[in-house]
């Protein structure tokens, strides 16, 4: 099907038309994403600055979990921010593809980077004598290569055949954002294939992950009542902090995708703490909960006040 597209941009409604709700909006957003990328960040340095930390698979992935999540939030939230400024908001349509692109890319990518830190939490509780063998350098290049690899995957299929959609009506999203849904909304087709691809490509592949997710920390769990107090303390807490990630990554993208393209009063509220909220979360998860990565940060803290005091 050859694309017959007319649009060239659409227009984006966003969370509100009141004016008053869109300045607290617009200061809400904006504070959040500042949080969120000085917080993701943050972790990165200093999990980088730490050659201890960074020699951790556990860390290791924690530092790409961050760095997906400081560019998952970005794709998304600077439009948001700008578009609140304005009383019409629009996006061209190669603006839209991009957004659909990237959003998938970096959503897609953290499936399997949260998939291989909770496969290395699981060799490291159920196999720990085999552990420096099988985590090894090698191993964790390979899963973030595949972890981008298949990103790019979830995302070019999405893009391949959102492109081919023709848009020769109505552009008009009841959304801040682009994504599939709503564009599935306006094409001037029949979309039932297509919601079909979607559910297959999204929510098929999160319901399926997530369950194994499940399944992987029930195990663990399971094997824990062969370990001391001190041991199922300390596991239990870092794979607390896992199980939260997972929890607040799945559980929005099940209800997001796993459905018929129908519309929902509280989509965007869903869409908002998929793409704005989560990103915040996961830094104040890891940061708050684990001793090494508090530790690190308040070194790199101690280290950057040092240096300004001696300038």
């Amino acid at each position: 099907m050859q694309n017959q597209s007319f649009v060239t941009e659409f227009v984006l409604l966003g969370i509100s038309q009141n004016p008053d709700v869109q300045k607290i909006v617009f200061i809400i957003v904006l504070l959040v994403y500042i949080a969120t990328i000085c917080g993701n960040l943050l972790i990165v340095a200093a999990i980088i600055s730490n050659a201890a930390l960074l020699g951790s698979p556990m860390y290791f992935f924690l530092v790409f979990l961050s760095l997906l999540d400081a560019c998952l939030t970005s794709v998304i939230a600077p439009k948001m921010i700008i578009d609140c400024l304005y009383e019409k908001k629009t996006i061209s349509y190669g603006g839209c593809m991009m957004q659909v692109f990237t959003g998938h890319l970096f959503s897609g990518a953290e499936v399997i980077v949260l998939t291989a830190m909770a496969y290395d939490r699981y060799v490291a509780i159920c196999k720990p004598l085999h552990y420096s063998s099988i985590m090894n350098s090698r191993l964790c290049g390979i899963l973030m290569g595949v972890a981008w690899t298949g990103g790019f995957l979830h995302s070019i299929i999405q893009i391949l055949f959102t492109s081919q959609l023709p848009f020769c009506g109505p552009n008009i999203i009841d959304h801040f954002m682009c994504d599939l849904y709503p564009l599935l909304k306006l094409a001037c087709t029949d979309t039932y294939v297509f919601s079909l691809l979607v559910v297959a490509n999204s929510g098929l592949i999160c319901i399926l992950i997530f369950s194994m997710l499940l399944v992987s920390y029930a195990v663990i769990l399971f094997s824990l009542r062969n370990h001391s107090t001190e041991g199922q303390r300390k596991a239990l807490s870092t794979c607390g902090s896992h199980v939260a990630v997972v929890v607040l990554f799945f559980i929005p993208c099940i209800f997001e995708y796993a459905r018929p393209p129908v519309s929902f009063s509280f989509d965007k509220i869903v869409e908002i703490f998929c793409t704005i909220l989560t990103p915040l979360l996961n830094p104040l998860i890891y940061a708050f909960r684990n001793k090494e990565v508090k530790n690190a940060i308040s070194k790199l803290c101690s280290r950057l006040m040092i240096v300004s005091v001696e300038k």
